[in-house]
């Protein structure tokens, strides 16, 4: 564990960047660079727990993705241990440095396979003290397409969260979750959580979010809308989409998917995988959610009311391979953000670009070639074969 390495080196306001070590936890480095007047966009539900380093080694993603990206885009410079022994010290802060291979984007999602991380500088925005939140109910799903562009031309670049999900799902939180409640009127199938941020006074979100939703009203696109007329009317909102995991938790067993697609494909996928599932597992409750904006739909599957849990579990190969069937189908990504592990190594052999695992394996050997680093992970073994 690195817990211990959980020191902030330094904090530079005027360069944008934060040099901490590896054990920090996540929540604290937002907290420390909102008080220097800056803003880390990295956030996940975990937040309170984990740890840089982690999200690192896994190129953790979140709600923010849309508009700051992964974790590997927080990244100006970086500092692990290498297998040989050696100590790989590159933090400087710099956004300009051209000098060969740019080797703290190798080890950021290698799982711990090539390196462990131990610090890393991070990139700071000017903290944004405008926000402005909605739960919007969708004319359907293919709406969510039609919405996010809108919600994108819109926003002036200040759209940062843009969350799909599905009544099932919501309904879980509300029926498991304490101080989640429908705020709407009357319920609906599919909905988008946004969030608009800004700093300055140059634009103003409420404005921006109050004709977005009028023109999507207008369109056809939204049925309904409720937003936020303060900082904790907008929790509250947030914790309805953070509620839908514990919900479904509480609900009983489930076999979930951490997929990503091209953003036009996303109706596309839901629509076809759902129907897949269905015919396979007659009463499977779906429960799809996610980050529409970038792509990536956590497809997750609850058991069916009238099923064993250790039934409907036993069916989750088979039932995985059907899911990323689909997703494969069309050009995405199995794991979108919670990486490979041990878990999906059979996945990787199946799905991942044969000439792509060659030079994977190439690295690791290079670089770890007695395979002390997390061996076993990411990376299938060389007898291995495709399904």
């Amino acid at each position: 564990s690195l817990e211990r390495l959980k020191q902030i080196r330094a904090i530079d306001p005027a360069n944008n960047t934060m040099t901490v070590e590896a054990g920090c936890i996540l929540a604290e480095l937002q907290a420390t660079a909102r008080d220097a007047g800056r803003f880390f966009p990295l956030s996940l539900a975990a937040e309170g727990s984990c740890q840089i380093g982690g999200n690192l080694a896994t190129n953790a993603g979140g709600i923010n993705v849309l508009r700051y990206g992964n974790a590997r885009d927080q990244v100006l410079g970086l500092e692990a241990v290498m297998p040989s022994g050696e100590l790989l010290s590159d933090l400087h802060g710099l956004r300009k440095n051209n000098t060969g291979y740019d080797l703290k984007q190798l080890l950021i999602g290698s799982e711990g396979t090539l390196g462990i991380i131990t610090a890393a500088t991070l990139k700071l925005y000017p903290y944004p003290d405008q926000s402005a939140t909605a739960l919007v109910a969708l004319h359907d799903l293919p709406a969510s397409i039609a919405f996010l562009e809108r919600a994108q031309s819109g926003s002036g670049g200040t759209l940062c969260s843009f969350e799909l999900m599905h009544r099932v799902g919501l309904d879980f939180a509300f029926k498991h979750v304490s101080g989640c409640s429908d705020p709407m009127t009357a319920p609906h199938e599919w909905y988008v959580l946004l969030s608009l941020q800004a700093s300055g006074d140059a634009i103003n979100v409420d404005t921006l979010l109050s004709a977005i939703l009028e023109n999507a009203l207008e369109a056809g696109d939204i049925h309904d809308a409720v937003i936020a007329s303060s900082e904790q009317q907008a929790k509250s909102l947030w914790k309805l989409r953070e509620g839908i995991v514990e919900g479904q938790r509480l609900e009983g067993a489930s076999i979930k998917h951490d997929v990503s697609v091209p953003v036009s494909k996303v109706p596309e996928f839901i629509e076809t995988a759902w129907a897949t599932v269905a015919k396979r597992v007659p009463g499977i409750r779906p429960c799809p959610f996610g980050h529409v904006g970038d792509g990536n739909i956590h497809f997750n599957l609850s058991q069916p009311p009238d099923m064993d849990a250790e039934a409907f579990l036993s069916l989750w190969k088979e039932v995985n391979d059907l899911v990323h069937d689909h997703v494969a189908g069309l050009g995405g990504s199995f794991s979108a953000e919670h990486g490979i592990g041990m878990s999906k190594i059979d996945e990787m052999q199946r799905y991942k670009d044969p000439t792509g695992l060659k030079i994977m394996a190439a690295i690791k050997k290079a670089l770890d070639p007695d395979d002390l680093f997390n061996p076993g992970k990411v990376i299938p073994p060389p007898d291995a074969d495709a399904r």
